[in-house]
């Protein structure tokens, strides 16, 4: 029982310093014709298949056509949906001695070219397509102006992606060096690319999937997206380390993937709420079978009572709570399976092994006592090495003793549970997807019929959250919210754009005449603004 709210790291048995190399090797060595990974087409029907052997021995062959192409630590990007020549890039990259930047394929140019520049990439590779979006497209107008990228290559070419594989070689690679940098914006609107490195990824998708019951031989669907650490690193390298069977999925369709499910009977499954909502509903409407899923992991919000009731009613298994941030490669604490149906519901559960965490006071950065609330922070072999190129974003989220400060406010109890019940940024998550608002704010101030502007979130009890778009207008024109969506739809992924769009004549504001964006929410919730949807 904790007398504090400070829970010691507690030593696992996930210990072995690796590299990704390593583990794969490894794991070919001993799994090595078991299937490592089977790819489904958008319809659900099964097309290549990798053997750990095979699979060690494709990414060997591109991790030298990549060392014959780039410097040891250079970076390079993936602007891809779930494809097996992703994960073989994630693989062999890390093999190479290359730091991997991933990048969202929803992404429009200005977004491509922020990240591309920042992360000083010099080479990007991509698919044509992906959801309408034009990538092939996007990718000749970004790089075009870009002169570090030397190389455009096409995932899909594999004359062009393996070329020069004769004449690469490993170079040395140790667990601590930067594999990935992966971008989260932050509450300046610029994006953050959070250094991470060989250990922290493999270690931290190992120790969740393990905790979510995932064992040798045992298989799963992915249909999370890889540009995000849970798709990258809990499920691509987490599957890995447990030596299960991958079943890659290019997109999130429930309908195809209750008929996988039903099919080939795989036994864990993760997926935001919502995404398990719509799994239960195309299920029950379709009459499919999926009692095979023995464990469920969720993350990205609060899974309500009711739905953790359906699941066990539709699939036989509770749903696992998972919290965490990319900058914790991603995951701090886990719920056990077999925790009460409160803690499943109420809490975010205990910290992952040899990860420590504290509660601490905002204002002195002390610990804070059980059950009092204050920033929920972690310290470990998970977190970052920084920011890219941003010592003074570094600076502010991990502190002189090493400790990772999330943001999220929240309580721990005398056995070590944690209840998030705040946010000191103003991020919102809708759906499981991290949205900062004042990206959102900058790109819609370009809009010449706005003044000013403040996007906060509104709860939705589909998405949990939804993003509302409050403006002053400069003069008398409102556009339409089909305007104002095409508009900021030319310059962000659609995620991002507002649900609800509200024209007001002025703020509530603070004495030094900040915005009270808490009050704008709470006017919503009363209904006390005029909020048009778009």
């Amino acid at each position: 029982m904790l007398e504090e709210s400070h829970w010691p790291a507690r030593k696992g048995a996930f210990a072995e310093l690796l590299t990704i190399g390593d583990l794969l090797k490894r794991q070919a060595e001993i799994r090595g014709p078991s299937i490592a990974l089977e790819e489904l087409s958008a319809r659900g029907e099964i097309g290549r298949i990798w053997t750990y052997s095979e699979l060690y021995a494709d990414a060997g062959r591109l991790a030298k056509a990549l060392a014959a192409r780039h410097a040891k630590g250079a970076r390079i990007a993936v602007f891809a949906n779930n494809i097996p020549e992703w994960l073989l890039l994630e693989y062999a990259s890390a093999m190479a001695g290359l730091t991997l930047v991933t990048v969202n394929p929803a992404f429009q140019p200005r977004e491509l070219k922020f990240v591309l520049e920042q992360s000083r990439s010099e080479a990007i590779y991509y698919v044509e397509e992906f959801r309408g979006n034009p990538l092939a497209k996007i990718v000749d107008e970004v790089c075009g102006e870009i002169a570090a990228i030397q190389r455009r290559i096409l995932l899909t070419d594999h004359a062009a992606l393996f070329a020069g594989a004769d004449h690469g070689r490993f170079p040395e690679v140790l667990p601590s060096d930067i594999c990935q940098i992966q971008y989260t914006s932050g509450t300046t609107g610029f994006p953050k690319g959070a250094l991470l490195h060989h250990w922290g990824l493999l270690k931290n998708g190992h120790d969740a999937l393990a905790r979510g019951g995932v064992d040798p031989g045992d298989s799963f669907v992915h249909h999370m997206p890889l540009f995000h650490t849970t798709g990258c690193a809990i499920l691509a390298l987490g599957g890995l380390a447990r030596g299960a069977t991958m079943l890659l999925a290019p997109l999130f369709d429930a309908d195809m993937l209750v008929r996988v499910i039903e099919r080939e009977r795989p036994s864990f499954m993760l997926g935001v709420p919502t995404m398990i909502v719509a799994l239960i509903e195309a299920a029950q409407k379709g009459g499919r079978d999926v009692s095979s899923i023995k464990r469920i992991m969720s993350g990205g919000s609060m899974v309500p009572p009711e739905l953790v009731r359906k699941a066990q009613a539709v699939f036989g298994s509770v749903i696992q709570i998972i919290y965490g941030q990319t900058e914790a490669s991603p995951v701090i604490t886990q719920t056990r399976h077999d925790d009460s149906f409160e803690d499943l519901c109420g809490t975010i559960g205990v910290p992952l092994d040899d990860v420590e965490v504290s509660i601490r006071d905002v204002a002195t950065n002390r610990t804070a006592p059980i059950g009092v609330q204050g920033e929920i922070c972690a310290r470990g072999y998970l977190i970052m090495d920084g920011y890219n190129d941003n010592p003074e974003a570094t600076a502010i989220a991990v502190d002189k003793d090493g400790w990772l400060h999330t943001g999220d406010l929240g309580r721990m109890d005398e056995r070590g549970f944690l209840k998030i019940t705040g946010r000191v940024k103003e991020m919102i998550i809708r759906g499981g997807e991290n949205l900062f608002p004042a990206e959102i704010e900058n790109a819609l101030l370009e809009h010449e019929a706005i003044l000013e502007i403040a996007v906060v979130g509104v709860p939705d009890e589909k998405w949990g959250e939804q993003v509302a778009c409050f403006m002053r207008a400069k003069g008398d024109a409102r556009p339409a919210p089909a305007d104002l969506k095409a508009f900021l739809r030319a310059r962000l992924a659609a995620q991002k754009t507002p649900a609800y769009w509200i024209w007001v004549d002025a703020w509530p504001l603070t004495g030094s005449g900040k915005i009270q964006k808490f009050k704008l929410t709470e006017a919503f919730v009363r209904g006390e603004v005029e909020a048009l949807k778009g």
